[in-house]
C-alpha cells in the first residue's frame, strides 16, 4: 500500500523541528560552577538559595560545590570546572590572594569568573557581588561607640586573608577614628571559625582584663567570643557580630554580651550574582562590582513588631 505523500512529508517535518527543538535547547542551556566557602554557615545556604531560585527562572544548570574553608580543594573544584567546560564559575574564596592561580587557569580557559561575597586579589574577575562591608563595619563601630558612651577599649576578632572582613574592618576602624577615647588594642585572626575565635577570645581577654568591647566580623567570631566572656564570667564587656544568623539572634535576644549584629541579604547576593551572568552572557557591560546593603539589629529592633 502506497503512503501518502503528505503524512511522509509530515513526519519529515516533525522530526526536523524536533531536532531543531533539541539544538536550540542545548545551545540556550548554560552551565555554571559554583563554589562556596563552605555550606555549613547559614548565610552560605540562604546565598546558595538565592542562586538556585534565579538560576532557575533562566535555565541554568548549577554545578554547586563547597571547599570546606580548604584552598586547595576550592582550587581543584575550579580545575574541575575548567575540564568540564562551564560556561561560567562563581568563586567565593577561601584565600582572596591564594585563589587567584586557579582564576587565572581559568582566564586562560576564557571562562567567565565571578565572585560573591569573598573578592580576589588576583585574576581577572567580570564582576564582584557582595554586601557593603566598608558600610557594614561602619554600622558596628557607631554601635559599639554609643553603646560605650564614645570611650573603651576594644578588640576586633579578625580574619585577614578575606578582602569582605578587610573592608570591614576597615569601616570599623573608620568609625571608631571618630572617637578619640576608644582605643582598639588588640586585632587577633579567629580564621572565621567559632572554636579558634573562642581560643584568641580567651588570650585577649586574659591579656586585657579591662576590655569593654569586641568586634566580630563574622557570627562565628562573635559567638566564640561570646563563649569565652561567658566561660571568664566577664561582665560589662559589649560584643558586637556580623551576619545575623540564628544563633546569633538568639543570643542577642536573651540579653548575652552580644548586643548587636550587622545584618547582611546573602540570598539577594545570590539572586544578583546570577542576573550579573546573564547580562555577560547577553553581551551587555557589567559593572566591576555590585553592592549588596546592610543593616544593623540589636534586641529592640528584632523584637519590633513587623
Amino acid at each position: 500500500m502506497k503512503r501518502c505523500p503528505s503524512i511522509l512529508w509530515l513526519l519529515v517535518l516533525s522530526i526536523v523541528m524536533a531536532n531543531c527543538s533539541n539544538q536550540e535547547k542545548s545551545i540556550t542551556t548554560k552551565t555554571i560552577g559554583v563554589t562556596l566557602l563552605t555550606r555549613a554557615h547559614v548565610f552560605y545556604k540562604d546565598l546558595e538559595e538565592g542562586l538556585k531560585t534565579e538560576a532557575a527562572k533562566n535555565g541554568y544548570e548549577l554545578l554547586i560545590t563547597a571547599a570546606d574553608f580548604d584552598l586547595g580543594k576550592q582550587s581543584s573544584q575550579i580545575e574541575d570546572f575548567i575540564t568540564r567546560r562551564v560556561d561560567a564559575i562563581i568563586v567565593c574564596p577561601v584565600d582572596s590572594r591564594g585563589i587567584g592561580p586557579a582564576i587565572k587557569r581559568a582566564n586562560e580557559a576564557k571562562i567567565p569568573v565571578f565572585t560573591a561575597d569573598i573578592a580576589a586579589q588576583e585574576g581577572e574577575v567580570v564582576c564582584h557581588i557582595a554586601s557593603d562591608n566598608v558600610a557594614g563595619g561602619r554600622l558596628a563601630g557607631e554601635y559599639l561607640a554609643r553603646i560605650l558612651n564614645g570611650k573603651g577599649k576594644i578588640a576586633i576578632i579578625d580574619q585577614p586573608t578575606v578582602t569582605s572582613v578587610l573592608d570591614r574592618v576597615q569601616g570599623f576602624r573608620e568609625a571608631l577614628g571618630k572617637f578619640p577615647e576608644m582605643q582598639i588594642v588588640a586585632a587577633v585572626n579567629g580564621e572565621g571559625v567559632r572554636d579558634k575565635a573562642m581560643q584568641v577570645a580567651a588570650d585577649i581577654l586574659q591579656a586585657h582584663p579591662d576590655l569593654n568591647g569586641v568586634f566580630g566580623i563574622n557570627d562565628d567570631s562573635a559567638l566564640g567570643t561570646l563563649d569565652a566572656v561567658q566561660q571568664f564570667k566577664r561582665e560589662g564587656l559589649v560584643i558586637v557580630g556580623y551576619d545575623a544568623t540564628p544563633p546569633a539572634v538568639d543570643a542577642i535576644i536573651k540579653n548575652t554580651a552580644l548586643k548587636a549584629d550587622v545584618i547582611q541579604y546573602p540570598k539577594k547576593i545570590g539572586e544578583k550574582t546570577i542576573i550579573q551572568i546573564k547580562a555577560h552572557f547577553s553581551g551587555s557591560t557589567v559593572p566591576k562590582h555590585v553592592p549588596v546593603e546592610v543593616g544593623i539589629v540589636d534586641k529592640a529592633a528584632l523584637q519590633k513588631p513587623s
